[in-house]
């Protein structure tokens, strides 16, 4: 990076973007290997709870600073975005390895946070700005954990998953709406599309992108979830 470089506003597709693609990839690799190799040891267990205590320790000091009076607002303020569940449930499904919050970890992270890769909703300063480490650090840190706990540590999704995350982000989504209707707020996007650009673009006009959206979400879980149950089901034969 040039020494200007954290005067320019962050450009999707730029140097920035690139290389944070490229460190995701060559995280992602990491991982799966650190993983596999040490799956069955206490220095993975170690490894697995201080994971989950970097991801914690940041999300909640995103939040915090979120709330401070010189930050405060309610149209971003609150941790009401699905990325920032997404940062809570997947710090708790590395800590504890529970069931349902690797379901929320898998399905969310890997189909909905790895939007930010593909299309960033971020307007601000480029790299090294902290905004921009932040909002690059709490997406990263989620799919990573989402490849590492499946593809390192060998969990495996199961329907029974799929309904969990269904159930839940359903609850979410209806919590959200109604909050961003008497508030007029947009969290989660559900009341209008990002100001920038997004996939939400060719889906439609609101409301009827919810729609596509929708079911994309649910099509996209499934075909998540088969590959698995097939792969199971062909051993227990």
């Amino acid at each position: 990076m040039d020494p200007g470089s954290a005067g320019r506003e962050f450009a999707a597709y730029g140097l920035s973007h690139w290389l944070v693609l490229g460190l995701f990839a060559t995280g992602s690799a990491a991982l799966v290997i650190c993983g596999r190799k040490h799956r069955d040891s206490g220095a993975n267990r170690l490894f697995t709870r201080a994971f989950a205590v970097v991801l914690l320790g940041l999300q909640l000091g995103m939040q915090v600073h979120a709330l401070t009076p010189a930050r405060w607002n309610i149209e971003g303020s609150l941790p009401l975005h699905l990325s920032d569940l997404a940062g809570l449930a997947t710090a708790y499904a590395l800590w504890s390895r529970r069931r349902w919050a690797f379901a929320l970890t898998y399905y969310w992270g890997l189909a909905l946070s790895t939007q930010a890769l593909v299309a960033p909703v971020l307007q601000g300063p480029d790299f090294p700005h902290p905004g921009f480490l932040v909002f690059w650090g709490t997406h990263l840190l989620v799919v990573w954990a989402a490849i590492y706990l499946t593809w390192g540590l060998g969990f495996r999704p199961t329907w029974h998953s799929y309904r969990v995350a269904v159930a839940i982000t359903s609850c979410w989504a209806i919590a959200a709406f109604v909050f961003n209707t008497l508030t007029g707020t947009n969290y989660g996007f559900l009341n209008r599309k990002p100001e920038t650009g997004s996939l939400l673009d060719v889906l439609g006009p609101w409301p009827w992108y919810l729609i596509p959206e929708i079911t994309l979400i649910l099509g996209a879980w499934a075909l998540m979830t088969l590959p698995w149950t097939r792969c199971t089901t062909a051993v227990q034969t």
